[in-house]
């Protein structure tokens, strides 16, 4: 008599690598069962009472054995396969089944399994226990086995994944549920096996079903358990163990199912008959369990390099002349069409993961750069460093491009769409930096009491976040809204260091500036050679500052220094008297001379420079008279010169009052209204006088008065 199995998912049968474990349905809770002849079906004795034992068996040997008792199940049921199958010999045959003279009759008689039969897709939902359970009570067999191996997928995967939401009453419920259904198909199987003598011959094919059920469920359960013991014996270290647990991991993986699948091909696929499909049906089950396995490694992933490990085997390596197109494995391979049975969504999930464990990254090496920053610079006091192009340099914005580079190449390799969500990441972790950094470096440098220092820390981090904003402005095409709020963040960044940078000159030059235009000015160059240095320094600086806002940063420099030092001959603090005029325009034509040379070549304010020459010659002017012929330049170039302006420059000259005076007020009106400028400052962009504030005096008033006031009335 020969043995016939509906097997449960949990039970082992037989391992088919080499070395693996042979096995037997002893812990079968639905059993097995024989089939006597005659067609009579009895239970086998108790499991207590049979003994098993498990060796190690080379392939063909193995493949001898489930041979055999593939071709003893088909005799059983008088169903004949092909003419290999009679040419096995007695002494095989014996040792399953005896079959009589009248039996082997009986069997040619009968219809034939066809040798080329594959299993129907499994369903990825399984119908309802009831459903199926209804299947199998109008013996719907073929159906009612489909759903059942995906009832059994969906409890395995459950079970596996040990899903939060799915409770172990849940569980276990599912599992009752299956051995209740499996308990049915095996009676429904006895009982079509019992009634086989009586079945009509239109319902004989019944028979086909009940055999190509237990052939599947043999073959499939002992491939797939020979096929789970080699993926266990894969050596897998933990995480705390070596670093890099799974890329190796991995790597050993596809080694051993490439050696094994050549095996397959090699050894035992001459040992089964054609019906078993012996290639096709390992690499069904390579295809689920690697899918169960790599759902059991994701859960202990938590690094990135882990995560991409992962993904680049799934989508790069799994399929690829590595491993499944392995040239070892062709011609047989070419004919497989099917993949990896992931869940779905499973990639998507750990695509998503791979996308934030970046992001957490992200945020850990900025700390991490600035915890460095911190200790190897601003704690010692370090001065920054100047790179090839002589321009003060930090290496933070290559550590960041460097950090976004590389994940954006990395992603790339398996797939471009998630190097996209990849980089969007990065970046918006990366929008919260420039904030986080000024924050840490006020805090850090507050205690640095060197002014040069300072200078060179903000004009440091200038050009570092400019060169930053560089390489992130290659991600716009990509990732346009993550890049527009980090310009705008970075921007913001580099304008406060800018505008820190310049109220620190700022403040370091006004108590030089105040003194400017005063009888001490007159007498001494002291305050202008501090501020001369001053300037000289912080612009020398500024060569070290990458553009643009080099130039936009020494334009507005050079603007300050023109407007405050104008500025002191509107404050009315002095007025040369007994002809000092003379000395105070050499000395206002000598200063500005410097000042002009010292910003010549690094501002686009050169609009600036005629102004002193046209305030030296109104105030050296000797002849009172001719002052007004100098008034004609200096309203073409700075038409927002007002009546006011013009007289604290007449003030400081020392014309104080009289006629002369009025008619230079009113020559500036005359020329003003000529043109075009008289009410406004003219062009804004080259507004000067307008920004300085002019100190009221007596004698500003009595300039508002109408010059035909002045007139005496015989005149």
């Amino acid at each position: 008599m020969c043995y016939l199995a509906i097997l449960h998912p949990s039970q082992i049968i037989v391992g088919l690598s080499a070395g693996s474990p042979v096995g037997s349905p002893l812990k079968s809770p639905v059993g097995f069962f024989q089939i006597k002849e005659g067609g009579e079906i009895a239970e086998d004795s108790p499991p207590s009472q049979k003994k098993h034992s498990r060796t190690h068996s080379d392939p063909s040997t193995i493949g001898d054995s489930l041979l055999k008792k593939g071709a003893s199940i088909r005799r059983s049921f008088r169903l004949v396969g092909n003419k290999k199958d009679k040419t096995l010999k007695q002494e095989q045959l014996q040792s399953v089944t005896e079959i009589t003279v009248e039996e082997k009759r009986a069997g040619e008689e009968s219809v034939e399994i066809k040798e080329s039969y594959i299993l129907p897709e499994i369903p990825l939902t399984p119908l309802s226990v009831m459903q199926i359970n209804e299947l199998i009570k109008t013996e719907v067999l073929e159906e009612a086995h489909l759903n059942l191996l995906s009832l059994r997928q969906e409890f395995q995967r459950e079970r596996d994944e040990c899903r939060e939401e799915a409770s172990p009453m849940e569980l276990a419920k599912k599992e009752k549920d299956l051995s209740i259904l499996y308990r049915a198909m095996q009676e429904k199987v006895k009982e079509i096996v019992r009634n086989s003598n009586s079945l009509s011959s239109l319902n004989k094919e019944l028979l086909m079903h009940v055999a190509r059920i237990i052939q599947e469920e043999e073959k499939r359960e002992a491939v797939s358990e020979g096929v789970e013991a080699t993926l266990k014996r894969v050596p897998l270290d933990r995480p705390e163990q070596n670093a890099s647990w799974l890329a190796i991991h991995l790597g050993l993986l596809g080694k051993a199912i490439v050696e094994d699948l050549e095996k397959v091909k090699r050894e035992l696929q001459g040992s089964y008959p054609p019906s078993f499909n012996v290639f096709s049906t390992y690499m069904s089950c390579y295809h689920g369990a690697v899918s169960q396995h790599l759902n059991t490694l994701q859960q202990q992933v938590t690094d990135l390099k882990d995560y991409y490990a992962l993904l680049d085997w799934i989508i790069n390596r799994y399929e690829s002349e590595t491993i499944m197109s392995s040239p070892s494995l062709r011609p047989e391979m070419e004919a497989e069409k099917t993949g990896l049975s992931l869940e779905e969504g499973f990639l998507d999930q750990l695509k998503g993961k791979y996308c934030m464990r970046a992001k957490e990254d992200m945020r850990a090496s900025l700390d991490k750069i600035l915890e460095l920053e911190n200790e190897d610079i601003w704690i010692k006091k370090q001065a920054p460093e100047t790179d090839d192009e002589h321009f003060l340099n930090s290496d933070i914005h290559m550590d960041i491009w460097t950090n976004v580079k590389s994940n954006a190449v990395n992603s790339k390799r398996i797939d471009v769409n998630l190097e996209m969500r990849v980089v969007c990441s990065c970046l918006e972790e990366l929008q919260q930096f420039p904030k986080r950094f000024e924050t840490k470096l006020r805090y850090c440098c507050n205690s640095v009491e060197n002014p040069s220092l300072w200078a060179d820390y903000q004009i440091t981090y200038i050009n570092s976040f400019t060169a930053l904003m560089e390489h992130m402005e290659g991600y716009r095409e990509s990732c346009p809204t993550q890049v527009d709020h980090l310009s705008r963040e970075v921007d913001g960044l580099v304008h406060r260091l800018v505008q820190s940078l310049e109220d620190q000159f700022k403040n370091d030059v006004r108590p030089y500036l105040r003194r400017m235009m005063t009888r001490k000015w007159l007498s001494t160059d002291e305050d202008f050679q501090q501020l001369y240095s001053r300037t000289e320094k912080l612009t020398h600086r500024c060569s070290q500052m990458r553009p643009p806002y080099v130039q936009t940063f020494l334009s507005c420099l050079h603007y300050y220094v023109v407007k405050e030092y104008v500025s002191q001959l509107m404050k009315n603090n002095y007025s040369c008297k007994n002809r000092k005029h003379d000395k105070a325009a050499t000395k206002m034509r000598a200063q500005w001379n410097k000042l002009k040379d010292l910003f010549e070549e690094m501002t686009t304010h050169d609009w600036l420079h005629p102004v002193g020459d046209h305030l030296s010659n109104i105030i050296g002017e000797t002849n009172k008279r001719d002052i007004k012929n100098h008034l004609k330049l200096l309203v073409a170039d700075y038409p927002d010169i007002s009546k006011k302006h013009l007289s604290a420059v007449l003030y400081f000259r020392g014309l104080m009052r009289g006629r002369e005076r009025q008619v230079i007020l009113q020559r500036l009106t005359e020329l003003k209204r000529e043109l075009g400028t008289a009410g406004n400052i003219g062009d804004n962009r080259r507004a000067l006088f307008s920004d300085m504030q002019v100190t009221v005096t007596n004698t500003d008033r009595l300039a508002d008065i109408p010059f035909f006031c002045f007139l005496l009335p015989d005149s």
